[in-house]
């Protein structure tokens, strides 16, 4: 479906002039949010973030353009040309810098935003993967109660960088639709399997059910003689695993903690409080994917 750029954006009955159009507001709304609720579009903002949902399969509702960004519209329509569903012309928006600005849910708008169609991603796809990660063990990482956006995109930033199949957030965490996670996840929201609000004792039972191994995690500070330094010594995250990172600040739930076959503890110095979601979160599934790759390396001897 080839699009010409700029016949599509100069056409006059694209431009938006009044703060009060309908996609304006939806665009607004969308944007600015905390994540959108069940069959409400996913808004992204920014040209690559655009491109790359267009490229991760994402169906397309709506593109905004602002006046002073029309030159990154190219590779986007170009994306969305190469897709099954594309962008209708009609939903190729233009508008005013400062309408656009008025939109945004950043400080410093890039200029281009689009709606899409949310993805429904089951505990299946969460733990057989996406892509090549259809053949690997099942490797979940659970978001339970974790409120801070750019906490939750660092973790399935991470996630994805590092092998995990899926992920889920439950309920009490921050969306991982949200426009401000969808950033710090650099994309990485819109492409693994992500799924969204489900209550922990629902997913506990599932996951027993799967036969997935629960791991909790933990600091542990150097005179903590009970947990090992070493990690391979506490988990074979070579096996089917569901890694549980806690809320910031009060960490998992004793139901979770209760439930869980075995904990895993990151020693840190005494002096340390805390290490913050994201970071514990990069930490154990790096070790994951070590683990994941020596065995590989193994078996191909």
């Amino acid at each position: 479906m080839p699009y010409n750029c700029e016949r599509l954006l100069a056409h006059p009955m694209n431009v938006i002039t009044s703060r009060d159009n309908k996609w304006l507001k939806l665009f607004r709304a969308a944007l600015r949010g905390s994540g959108p609720k069940s069959g409400e579009s996913i808004a992204v903002e920014g040209p690559k973030l655009v491109e790359d949902a267009l490229r991760s399969g994402l169906e397309a509702e709506a593109l905004l353009v602002s006046e002073s960004a029309e030159a990154h519209a190219e590779p986007i329509l170009r994306a969305a040309g190469e897709t099954d569903a594309g962008i209708s012309r009609s939903r190729i928006l233009r508008t005013t810098d400062k309408l656009f600005q008025s939109v945004s849910g950043t400080d410093a708008p890039q200029g281009v935003a689009a709606l899409f169609r949310q993805r429904e991603w089951g505990l299946d796809d969460v733990l057989r993967g996406a892509g090549e990660m259809r053949e690997a063990a099942p490797l979940a990482v659970v978001l339970a109660e974790i409120q801070d956006p750019g906490n939750v995109g660092t973790i399935l930033r991470s996630a994805q960088a590092f092998g995990a199949t899926g992920a889920v957030s439950t309920r009490g965490t921050a969306d991982p639709w949200s426009p401000k996670a969808l950033r710090a996840s650099a994309g990485a929201a819109l492409r693994l399997p992500v799924l969204r609000g489900m209550a922990i004792p629902v997913l506990l039972t599932q996951l027993r059910v799967a036969g997935v191994k629960i791991y909790a995690t933990s600091a542990s500070t150097a005179t903590d003689e009970s947990a090992p330094a070493d990690f391979a010594a506490q988990a074979d995250l070579r096996e089917p695993a569901a890694i549980f990172i806690g809320n910031e600040g009060a960490g998992l739930s004793p139901e979770v903690l209760r439930s869980a076959d075995a904990a895993i503890s990151i020693p840190i110095r005494e002096n340390v409080e805390s290490l913050n979601a994201g970071v514990a979160a990069s930490i154990v599934l790096y070790e994951a994917a070590k683990q994941r790759r020596s065995e590989m390396h193994v078996g191909a001897r």
